[in-house]
Order: C-alpha cells, then structure tokens, then sequence
C-alpha cells in the first residue's frame, strides 16, 4: 500500500471582523446504484429517456401495487460499504419517510433510518503529495429517489417526470470530519472514483447520477476540539444543509458563500437558523429553500410492505472475493511496478479506463516514458479536443507501437511526435506510417562516417576548439544531423563523432 502519512482534521481558520472561526462539514452523497432496474420495480433506469416512460406501476403507486426489492441493489450497496471498509450488517430494515410533493407519488419514500445496510466505514482522502486524511463514514443506506419536477415548459403550470422514481440510491453519510471546502472537493472526488472502480455508481454529476448534500456549521477555535472528546455536536454550531450540489465548482463557491454568511450573522449578534438552502450559481449565493428537518418530522415507521432484509456472511464474503483492484492499491502498484512518480500514479489511477490504457501501452516497456506519452502528448491532446480515451484515435496498441519504434532507435523522438499526429490523424500501423512518410533513422554507420569525414576535414578549426573543450563536440552532432535532414541516429552520431575526434 501507499506510504502514507495520516494527519488528523486540519481546521481552516477564517479571520472575521471581530473573532476568529474554524468550518465544519459534514456531507450525505446520494449516490445513484448502477444497476438496469429500480429498486423496488423492473422499470428500466436509461437516462434521458421520454418523461413518464420509465414507470412501473409500483413507481407509480398504484393502488394494491407491492414492492419487490432488486437484491443486485443490495449486492451493489453491500460492494460500496466493502470497498469504503465499512461494516456490513447482515440484518437491516426498510422505513417510511413521510412527506408530500408532487414529485413523490406514493406521500413517503421508502428508506432506512434506523437499521442500514451498511455501518461505519472510512475514505483516505490524499490532501498532497504522501500526505492523508480518513474521514469516517457513519452509515449507507439504500433508499428509492423521487421524480423531477419541471418548472420552465410553461409559464403558469408545472410537470412531473417519474422516469427517476424509485430508482436506487445510496445514501453515503459521513462525520462532520472535513474542515475546508477544499476537503470537501477532494472527499466527493475520491468517494466517486472509488465507487467508479467498484462499478457500483457512475458518479455522473452532470446527469444527477452523484448529488452532494452539504451541512456547513462555524465555531470558535477549540470547538471541535471539544466536540471530539464529548461527541456533543452544540459544540459545532448550527448547520445549514446546502441540497443537490452537483458541481465540485458551485459546491465550493456555496461552501465560501455560507461561511461568510453564517459569520457575518454570528458577529452581529444573531443566531444562525438550522435549514436546508439551495446555491444559486447565477447570483453566487445560497438561499433559504425550508427549515431543516429532523427525523420526527418525518413520521419514520417501519414500511409494512417489507420484510428486514437479512443476508448471509457466506454472500458477503463472495462478493468481497471478487472486489477490483481500488484506486489506493492500485497507484502503490503503478508507483512500484513502473516507477512512477506519486504526480503521474495520481493521474493515470484518477479514472479506471486511463489506468487500464496506461498498463497496456506500459506492459513489456519503460514504464514512465509510457506514462509521459499519455499524460503529456495523449491526454493534453484529448483535453484540446474535448475528448477521453474511449474517444481516442491513437489506440493503446497504436501508442505503444510508437514506444517500440523509439526503443529500437528506427525514430527518434521529434519524429515520434509527427508520427503521433500522423497516427491520430491517418489511423493505422505505426511502423508502417514511419515507413511511407519516409520518417525511419539513418543508423547506416558508414554514410555517417563518410559525411562526418568531411566535415572534419573542412573545419579544422572547429576540430581544435572540440579537442580543447568536449562540449563544442555538439556542433559536429548538429551538422551531421542537418545533412542527413534530422534522419540520423543522434546516439549513433554522438559516438562516431567523439571516435573521430579522438583519431584527428
């Protein structure tokens, strides 16, 4: 594993007019389970689908319609809390959450309060460079969505979209363990890359398939501290819940915008009220949304339709045998396998898909030239384009085609990058595109010889000055070179030219 060095909760002290505060968060990630079928129901989850298409009867809440829980949901949640070294209890339960909107057909979402299927866990958050934070995870918990309401297709009604009823969530709960917004960031990517190598959630933020629900509180310096020891979490201050942030972006500006709103309250004497608010990106402020909350208000009681969902350890245990590689495994394996520098494991482990082209391209080859090909070249040409790998015209093997022409000296390594472009323009073989373009190394010793030969009989002078001092050796280098248009093997040419000097 990676040689990490663990810090504890590192408190960020913001300096108001009159006092100095430290910021707490805590986070509920409502991350969507990747699975073919709603929790409760077979109706399809494909997004983007024509609204109300996606809707069985049971999301619907048709009258006498019972739910039938979707046991890969489970299994997907009971993969998450392994790969985030949670608990998982083998006896959990389903609740009611009563409340009314237009977008939850049934009055109550089906959730689990009391009993989830998942206990405490942890993620190891690398704030820089061998440097790590666990923040600890309290709970998941499997709960069905609600619709979408639709408030811009005319001026005086709205509209429901069901297709998102009932589908699968996994309500991923953390302790108020991170101290900045740039914590917070930094949780939510690694959390979302961690359940993308588990393939148990997308994590697209764009498609809500991955929302961050954010509870912002201020105190005094030492607060925490005192929270810690007691578990009391008056000693915290007053939270605000910032809903639905999906965006790492707004989620940060919001997090700056409530601080400063929360202080200026505090200062002038006020008290911060407990409610959920929404960021408004346009105005870069959060604003008041509903008074938050809390479990009573919501009238829990267990659902009658379900029985407790009990698994067994032998169940757990196979899908534990059959977990991936993650993400911290498999940038300690990059790093002492290839070489790679802690910079180029973090790039090439961020997302499943770049790790498995870098270990194609690298298997059999000098690991960090491979990993500078893709970072460098590859992905900087990617991110121009608006494109990823799964886009890319320049294959894994294509790429490592070229790696195998620079390492038998047939090209060097400024014709390596007009042969990438080639390759990403064109498409096909490497090595036969070196070929056709005229584009292979001189490495023919004796038309060097002849046309460095001459070059040190015309330039005696030049031939003195490099006996005196080696590094004037390069002008010959670059002669024969520009006689041979580029083409000549530089190594090749380095060593037939201090032969030559050597002899003269």
């Amino acid at each position: 594993m990676l040689d990490l060095i663990y810090t504890a909760p590192k408190p960020r002290v913001i300096a108001g007019a009159r006092h100095d505060w430290e910021l707490v968060i805590g986070m509920e990630i409502h991350a969507q389970v990747a699975s073919n079928a709603k929790l409760f129901s077979g109706a399809s989850t494909t997004f983007g689908a024509e609204p109300n298409s996606n809707v069985a009867f049971v999301d619907a809440a048709m009258p006498g319609m019972l739910p039938v829980i979707n046991a890969f949901c489970v299994e997907q949640a009971v993969r998450s809390g392994l790969g985030l070294k949670a608990k998982i209890n083998l006896t959990s339960a389903f609740d009611r959450k009563n409340y009314f909107y237009p977008d939850l057909p049934q009055g109550y979402q089906i959730s689990q309060l009391y009993h989830p299927i998942v206990g405490e866990g942890e993620v190891l958050v690398e704030l820089s460079p061998g440097v790590a934070r666990s923040v600890r995870i309290e709970r998941i918990h499997l709960e069905q969505d609600a619709g979408k309401s639709i408030h811009d297709m005319d001026p005086t009604m709205s509209f429901v979209d069901f297709n998102r009823t009932g589908v699968a969530l996994m309500e991923i709960v953390s302790r108020p363990d991170i101290r900045s917004a740039e914590e917070a960031t930094a949780y939510v990517t690694k959390l979302r890359q961690i359940l993308r190598y588990l393939g148990t959630c997308d994590g697209n933020m764009q498609n809500g398939n991955l929302r961050a629900d954010v509870n912002v509180s201020v105190c005094r310096p030492g607060q925490y501290e005192k929270y810690q020891a007691t578990q009391d979490f008056s000693h915290l201050g007053t939270r605000c819940e910032i809903k639905n942030m999906n965006s790492m972006r707004f989620m940060t500006q919001a997090i700056d915008f409530e601080v400063r709103r929360q202080i200026a309250i505090l200062e002038d004497g006020g008290s911060v009220t407990q409610e959920t608010r929404l960021y408004d990106p346009d105005r870069g402020e959060t604003r008041s949304m509903r008074s938050k909350e809390e479990a009573h208000d919501y009238r829990y009681f267990p659902d009658p339709d379900l029985l407790p969902l009990e698994i067994e350890q032998a169940w757990v245990d196979d899908i534990a045998a059959s977990m991936p590689e993650l993400p911290d495994a498999k940038k300690a394996r990059f790093m002492g396998d290839y070489g790679l520098t802690d910079y180029d494991a973090n790039v090439l482990t961020a997302d499943l898909e770049n790790a498995g082209f870098f270990e194609t391209v690298a298997k059999g080859r000098d690991g960090k030239q491979a990993a500078n090909w893709i970072i460098n070249d590859l992905f900087g040409r990617l991110n121009k384009e608006g494109k990823t790998v799964a886009d890319s015209p320049v294959s894994a093997a294509q790429l490592g085609g070229m790696l195998d022409l620079i390492g038998s000296g047939e090209i060097s390594g400024k014709m390596a990058k007009d042969l990438f472009e080639l390759v990403w323009t064109e498409g096909g073989d490497p090595a036969e595109l070196a070929a056709k373009h005229g584009m292979k190394q001189v490495t023919d010793t004796g038309a060097i010889a002849a046309a460095l030969a001459e070059l040190i009989a015309t330039n005696p002078d030049q031939v003195a000055k490099a006996k005196v001092n080696a590094k004037l050796a390069g002008w010959f280098t670059g002669q024969v070179l520009k006689a041979t248009g580029g083409k000549a093997n530089p190594a090749v040419v380095n060593a037939l030219v201090a032969e030559a000097l050597a002899k003269a």
